[in-house]
């Protein structure tokens, strides 16, 4: 079966969730959450919510938890706290909640990065999961890094990829 024929019957519109991981911005000031919300609403999909959560590891992995439960969100968009900085607390927060991970998205992710950015990529730990029925994606900070994960790899598979989440 090809890929245009698997992807048959995937939903053109998903339910997303945005969350901001910052100590330091409020929602009024979260560029990269908004981005994220405009570009998800203007292909058509649902955000259910946005918020901003400080970087703190209890506090991330309580709200996202509690947002996976949600019935009807089915993405979590996560951006910030991937990094390598002490206060960059995100993937510790959120991997261990996974039960599947999307494996190759942190590779693909600094792949691209690298073609903008250069060997700087190396510091994202971009990384992406599941959590019950809701996927869960870990970008950077970044509004570049945002647009590049959203735009290049997310976006383009988010049916394809619900699809699969709800089963046959």
């Amino acid at each position: 079966m090809g890929t245009a024929e698997h992807k048959h019957g995937a939903p053109r519109s998903v339910t997303v969730a945005v969350l901001s991981v910052s100590t330091t911005r409020t929602l009024a000031e979260d560029e990269s959450g908004r981005w994220i919300r405009q570009a998800a609403e203007a292909r058509g999909h649902r955000v259910a919510l946005h918020r901003v959560v400080p970087d703190d590891a209890a506090a991330l992995a309580m709200t996202v938890r509690e947002i996976s439960e949600t019935p009807g969100i089915e993405v979590l968009l996560v951006t910030g706290g991937t990094g390598i900085t002490p206060q960059d607390v995100t993937i510790e927060a959120l991997a261990p909640l996974f039960t599947k991970t999307l494996s190759a998205f942190g590779p693909l992710f600094a792949q691209l990065s690298l073609q903008e950015i250069g060997p700087a990529a190396m510091l994202s730990r971009a990384t992406a999961g599941v959590i019950g029925h809701t996927a869960v994606f870990c970008m950077p900070g970044s509004l570049g890094a945002c647009r590049l994960a959203c735009e290049r790899l997310i976006f383009p598979e988010l049916g394809h990829l619900v699809k699969h989440l709800k089963g046959p």
